[in-house]
Parts: C-alpha cells; structure tokens; sequence
C-alpha cells in the first residue's frame, strides 16, 4: 500500500517551547504548517521538566512559608505535607496547560501529525506513528529538543539512580539524596528538597556550583546551602554509583565515600537528532555533536531550520521559543535576526538567581571600563516587610557612556525581576535611564534603580565612598 503524502509551507519537527511557537509564528504568516510530534504536545519543558519542577517548587516554598508562619506574628498548629498530592497537582497543572496548547494549535489552521518523524530526503518527512504520512515541506524547522545525559559510568535505573525526569515521578521521597551535577538542574533539585526535609548533598566536578554564572552568584548560592545544611563538595569527581540493600552508594576520586536512598545524576542534556534522519537531509553534526545554524536559524541546507536545545547554545526554553519565532518569521520570507545579548538565564533556587547580559568580567575581557552598583536587599524597605533580606542587585556598565552591559541578582523573586533589566540592555538603556524611570514604593524592583545610583557614584540609601573607582580592563 502506498503511503500517503501531503504537502505544506513548513514543517515543524517536535512540539517543545520552540517547536509549537515555530508553528503558530508561520501561521500568522499565512503558511500552512504541519507540526509532527511522536510525544506529548508540549515537549520536555512543559511534560517532563520546566512546569513540573516549578509546580512542585512552588509546594515546597508554601510548606516553608508556613514553616516560618511565627515569623509574621501567625500562629499554626503541626504542618504537614503530602508528597504524592503535591506530585498530583504538578501532573494537573501539565494537563491543564497541554490541553489548552492543542486548543490553541488547532485555532491557529495548525495541522497536528502524532507520531516519530524522520526525513527521508532534504523536503520530505516520514511520519510513523498514530499518523503514517509522508509530509514535504517547502521549508522545515528541527526543534526536537534534548533528553538527560547518560553517563556510562553510573547509570540510571530509575529506582535508586535517577535523571531528572525520573526523579519528578517519585510519588514518595527519600531520607537523602545524593545528587551528581551542580549545574542549574542539580541545584534546584537540591533546594526543592531540602525545603522539603531531605538532607541532600552536592557533587561538583568544577571548582564551583552553578559554573554558568558569575562567582559573586555562585558563592551566594553556596552559602545559602551551607547554612541550610546542604553539603557541597566542589573540585570533586565520581567514579562510581553502587547501589545496595540500603541504597546507594556514590565513590569519589581519592576514596570518599558518600551514601544515600537515592542518587540524582544531572550532568548535562544531549541532543535528540539520533533518529531523525540527518543524512537524508545532507545534515551533519558540528564538533559539538549538535547542528549548526547561522543568526536566522539557518542550517547549511537551504530550507531547514534548527531551533533550541538540537542548535546547544543555550538549552533555555525561552529561547527555543525565540528562535522558533526567528526561524518562521525567515521560512515566511519576513526577515529576522536572533540577538544573544540580552538573554535572561534564571536559577529557581532558594534564594531565586538569575542574570543577563555581560557579568564585570567577560565585560572587562571585551575592552569595556566598567563600573558596577551592587544593592543588597537588607537595605531595602520592601524586603525587610516581607522578610526576604536575602541577596543583591547588581548592574554592570560601561563607565564611559553608562550603557547597561548586564545585571546579575540574587534573591526573593528574583526570576521575575531580571526581566526589568533584560528589556534594559536588548535597548542600550543606560544607568541614567534605570535612575530616572520612577519606580513605586515599596517594591523590591527599587534594588535595580539603588544599584544604578551606586554604578553612578550617587547612592541615595546606601553610604557614600570616598573614592569610587572603575574596574579597568586588563
């Protein structure tokens, strides 16, 4: 039997943050657009990791909250949680957002093909699954995502050893965990749970956590563990995972030995081009092992796109979904151009941490004299009434003109407020600009204009320096 084929204006491989808005992007743009996804709609960020894991970060913050209730002159009796029940709201918060996802796709003319899609020449894609169609698309965009790294040395079983998206179907949890990676998944894991009364250590191969960002965050976060009573061990290898009759059991280079119920390995993603047929499209992997793509998305065959993690740039959701955006609004023939100076990266730890932009260091390292205002939310009105001192705002500009380079933050609610300096530096904004803009009082955004007012050398709430000096570029 001769296997159907329907033609479209694009193709979207994969439904993830960049996939999905890759298609509704084309379909404004007039094009039909076909959507193949062999999962659930939605991709990893929403089904098996960014949705999820927030979720139930959001329980663990509630239950300390309470935990903390005498704090504010509130008296409760004995607090307690259910695990499974918070596992549960998760999953029907994931359906409720998957559901209206379909709605919207199917608003939008979007033609969804359920099933594994593989290409069997540079403009068709062969669709195995619920649907057995062959599609050909006069333009394609490969958005089929990432899935955890899988180490040799100590795999996962999925009972005692555990990835991350493993780890989020735990309906109970364990009296401690060990977890291998100090990156940005390893570390809210280890602060979600220790919310939650696990004890939990840290293994970091690298000389310290949370390695992307500058060291000013990274040894906030540290202590922020340290005085939780999480264990990090930095400048620390694994050799071995060992499970026992009690658990587990995690072996160190130089014979440390640390034991647990569980162990989370969180060192990294891979691409998922596997299996999609990248010879067919005269695609091959750079030395990355993840394929290239010039500032429009554009990969070396002419009408294929590649958007998010399968480009590893960046592995942030909210760039997938950028680049989708770029990619589609380039397959309509609309002209666009992906900036990478201004893109947020945010840590959902406890304290919250995020940045963007140039940290004084790679600004210095690209000849800028830099002048940095750094407030800490202890002096901040707002923070002190809500009880959330921990931290600091910091901005990094250029000492001659004032542009806003990047700004780095610490604390309550600090992945919301990094959006305030994002918008700042995508438009060149300068500190004179963050200091004149009227911000309302008391809020903690306030932290943004203090720092701006000490880059300047004018601290209104923060005593005056004799001398105030730039940091020179070497």
């Amino acid at each position: 039997m001769t296997e159907s084929k329907q033609k479209f204006d694009c193709v979207v491989l994969g439904s993830g943050p960049g996939g999905y808005p890759a298609a509704i992007k084309a379909a404004q743009q007039g094009l039909s657009v076909a959507l193949v996804e062999s999962g659930d709609l939605g991709g990893t960020c929403l089904n098996r990791g960014c949705i999820p894991s927030k979720a139930l970060i959001a329980s663990a913050r509630v239950y300390d909250t309470i935990q903390h209730a005498d704090d504010f002159g509130i008296t409760v009796g004995q607090v307690s949680f259910d695990y499974g029940k918070m596992v549960d709201r998760a999953q029907s918060v994931v359906s409720s957002i998957r559901k209206s996802l379909e709605g919207l796709l199917k608003a939008n003319g979007i033609t969804i093909l359920r099933g594994h899609g593989k290409f069997i020449s540079p403009r068709d894609i062969k669709v195995m699954g619920q649907d057995n169609v062959i599609v050909e698309g006069k333009s394609i965009i490969i958005a089929t995502g990432s899935e955890p790294r899988i180490i040799p040395a100590f795999p996962c079983d999925y009972e005692q050893v555990h990835d991350s998206t493993s780890l989020l179907q735990l309906k109970t949890l364990p009296k401690k965990l060990v977890i291998i990676g100090g990156g940005v998944i390893g570390c809210e894991f280890a602060s979600m749970y220790n919310l939650l009364g696990v004890e939990v250590e840290v293994v970091e191969m690298l000389p310290r956590i949370l390695s992307t960002e500058c060291q000013e965050l990274s040894e906030l976060l540290t202590r922020s563990f340290k005085s939780r009573g999480v264990e990090v061990h930095t400048d620390t290898f694994v050799e071995e995972v060992k499970k026992t009759a009690k658990g587990i059991e995690v072996r160190l280079k130089g014979g440390k030995t640390l034991h647990g119920d569980m162990a989370l390995v969180s060192v990294g993603r891979k691409v998922n081009t596997d299996e999609i047929g990248l010879e067919a499209a005269g695609l091959k992997l750079n030395e990355q092992g993840a394929i290239s793509i010039d500032e429009r998305m554009r990969t070396s065959v002419d009408g294929i796109y590649a958007i998010g993690d399968v480009t590893a740039k960046w592995w942030l959701a909210h760039v997938a979904t950028h680049n989708g955006l770029v990619a589609a609004s380039q397959a309509a023939g609309v002209p666009m151009l992906m900036h990478e100076n201004a893109v947020p990266s945010v840590v959902f730890t406890d304290p919250e941490i995020a940045s963007v932009g140039m940290t004084a260091d790679q600004a210095e390292q690209a000849g800028y004299t830099t002048r940095v205002g750094r407030y800490p939310f202890k002096a901040l009105g707002k923070s002190q009434a809500i009880g959330h001192t921990d931290g600091f705002a910091q901005v990094v500009s250029d000492a001659h003109t004032g542009q806003i380079l990047g700004a780095q933050i610490a604390g309550h609610e600090a992945a919301t407020l990094i959006a305030q300096m994002a918008l700042a530096v995508a438009n060149e904004l300068t500190v004179d600009c963050l200091v004149d803009t009227i911000h309302a009082h008391p809020t903690t955004p306030e932290a943004w204009m203090e720092a701006a007012l000490l880059a300047r050398g004018t601290p209104l709430h923060f005593p005056p320096k004799r001398k105030r000096e730039a940091h020179v570029a070497s």
